[in-house]
């Protein structure tokens, strides 16, 4: 690759078939082949895009125990989200190796390395070969998301080489954790992808914060959710539609270059996909007065140690 190459990328601010699967993963096929088409190499959508946020949760009395209300919601969600193995995302992996693009993409994953039952809010990296190269599950889900999702594990902390950028990201609130931050930028992050479920109070202020902080591009990238997109097929619609606010999720998506300035300001209330060129001499340029893990780090005074060993609760040692 030559030394100041050069990524398009693009954020594709969208809301889902809320709590339908298989029409949601349509949705995000749809945008992932007109960004190829436009030239991009990687694009990200928003956090728990697939197959929704659990907005129903802080509007319906979500912490009432035994609650069959709360219940039935969940085993929907439940049946709705993400199992890697069985195969779910393979029409989307075939759509990062058609357009050749990079896919990272907030899915709710209900893995059975973990008994098939609990819930992870991950964000999956597909690359430009249509492979699963890296799910992150989020560290610590926040406030009333507890109550629906399992807390995830440092396994998923990883960068990935993309065209000669070092490409990595968080979940929602993960990117105000400074560890966790941290420890992308001690991999060589410069293309830092913040999944969020929609809300540009979320967005606004972070997202230049995290891309002058780390001398990195960052790309913050919402849902949207409406009243409207409540489905009349999915259990308790008629109670979610009076409970929920007229917008759950107004976006937010933003784009910033590692010198703390928008390359694209939050946009919200509006479906939509937008593209930036991102150049890797920007970066080497701001590093020269702060890097955060190389010259301007003190390894001898403060170091950080992560786990990335993923835990299952589990060994069995069986006879042979």
């Amino acid at each position: 690759m030559p030394n100041d190459n050069t990524l398009t990328v693009a954020v594709a601010q969208i809301a889902p078939v809320w709590l339908d699967r298989e029409a949601t993963v349509q949705r995000v096929v749809a945008q992932v082949d007109a960004a190829a088409m436009q030239g991009a190499r990687l694009i990200a959508f928003g956090e728990a895009l697939l197959p929704g946020y659990p907005f129903w949760v802080e509007h319906t009395d979500g912490a009432r125990f035994e609650s069959d209300f709360q219940k039935t919601l969940y085993a929907r969600y439940a049946r709705e989200a993400v199992d890697i193995a069985r195969g779910d995302l393979a029409l989307l992996c075939e759509a990062a190796r058609r357009g050749h693009i990079q896919v990272m993409l907030g899915i709710i994953e209900r893995p059975a390395d973990r008994g098939g039952h609990s819930l992870y809010c991950a964000q999956v990296t597909i690359d430009d070969q249509g492979q699963v190269r890296n799910v992150h599950r989020k560290l610590m889900p926040t406030h009333e998301e507890r109550l629906v999702w399992a807390p995830g594990d440092g396994h998923g902390l990883r960068v990935l080489a993309l065209d000669g950028f070092a490409v990595g990201g968080l979940n929602c609130w993960e990117n105000w954790m400074p560890l966790a931050r941290s420890a992308l930028y001690a991999q060589g992050i410069n293309v830092h992808v913040a999944c969020w479920p929609g809300n540009v109070r979320n967005t606004a202020d972070i997202t230049r914060f995290i891309a002058r902080e780390g001398r990195c591009y960052v790309l913050s990238v919402s849902g949207l959710m409406r009243r409207s997109d409540v489905p009349a097929d999915i259990p308790h619609a008629g109670t979610l539609r009076a409970a929920l606010p007229d917008v759950c999720a107004d976006g937010g998506s933003c784009i910033a270059g590692p010198d703390g300035q928008w390359l694209l300001e939050p946009q919200v209330s509006q479906t939509g996909l937008w593209l930036a060129e991102l150049s890797l001499a920007t970066v080497r340029a701001e590093r020269q007065s702060f890097d955060p893990f190389g010259h301007y780090s003190r390894p001898d005074v403060l170091e950080l140690q992560v786990n990335r060993a993923r835990p299952t609760g589990v060994r069995f040692a069986d006879d042979e």
